[in-house]
């Protein structure tokens, strides 16, 4: 099923969706609550209908389960296969206006994320990563290169560590001590697994919530650019049970 005819559909699906979202950021907008007390636009539901429309018009139909119906996600296919998607990843990010908001798209076969599209519209950058094909960033000109991560930093060096803009954690501060030296880069949304990705840092320990549709597509591009994303236990972060929309800590490493 996966090809490259497939990875650039949905690409397409996620720019634009990233053009709705864009349209919404032009102008001033209206900031909702949901139940949980995480921010809603009008921004997530446009791109959402988007994606919906886009994923339903594909030749081989898939279960959806999106942040923003995930009450209408009607469990996996027989193959174990469903869409996982975030319209809108860092709502946060997007109602600052400080650009690191992402679109995710992500396929999930048998709990693993086997293709992932990240688009970051304000930066006009994207991820794009499926198993056989390999994973690239393209750029804003259009440039595309495919990707790798960085390695386990030498000796002497100091670890790139990913942290959150929004979302700090009390736990982080002991991880830290016990990883040793270290310089801290602050990044929004799924932004923080591309970086990974890229071989632009070397860790992202997220030690706090996350839901499975903020992390499936960048865990995807991770994967195929040689990284790693565990649980604290040291398992892979895994999609099998989506009834679970919580994921466990976790941490992304830049090495195999």
């Amino acid at each position: 099923m996966i090809d490259q005819a497939l990875l650039d559909s949905v690409e397409r699906i996620a720019r634009e969706a990233g053009d709705a979202i864009m349209a919404v950021y032009a102008r001033e907008f209206s900031v909702e609550e949901k139940e949980d007390k995480s921010p809603l636009t009008e921004a997530d539901q446009a791109a959402h209908h988007v994606i919906m429309r886009g994923l339903q018009s594909l030749p081989v139909q898939l279960p959806i389960l999106s942040e923003e119906d995930a009450e209408g996600f009607a469990g996996v296919d027989s193959n174990g296969r469903y869409w996982l998607v975030d319209p809108l990843d860092g709502t946060k990010e997007f109602i600052k206006r400080n650009g690191e908001f992402t679109v995710n798209i992500a396929l999930i076969e048998n709990g693993k994320p086997v293709l992932g599209v990240v688009t970051a519209p304000a930066l006009e950058t994207a991820y794009v990563a499926a198993e056989g094909l390999g994973a690239f960033k393209v750029e804003a000109n259009g440039e595309r290169h495919e990707i790798r991560v960085a390695g386990e930093p030498e000796a002497a060096s100091s670890w790139r560590v990913v942290g959150s803009r929004s979302h700090p954690s009390p736990d982080l501060a002991a991880w830290l001590e016990k990883l040793g030296k270290h310089e801290m880069l602050p990044m929004g949304s799924s932004l923080k697994l591309c970086l990974i990705a890229e071989g632009k840092a070397d860790a992202y320990p997220r030690l706090g919530p996350t839901c499975l549709w903020d992390t499936g597509a960048a865990h995807a591009v991770v994967l195929q650019a040689g990284g790693r994303v565990e649980t604290l236990e040291g398992k892979p972060l895994s999609y099998a049970n989506p009834s679970e929309k919580l994921n466990p800590y976790f941490i992304v490493w830049g090495n195999a």
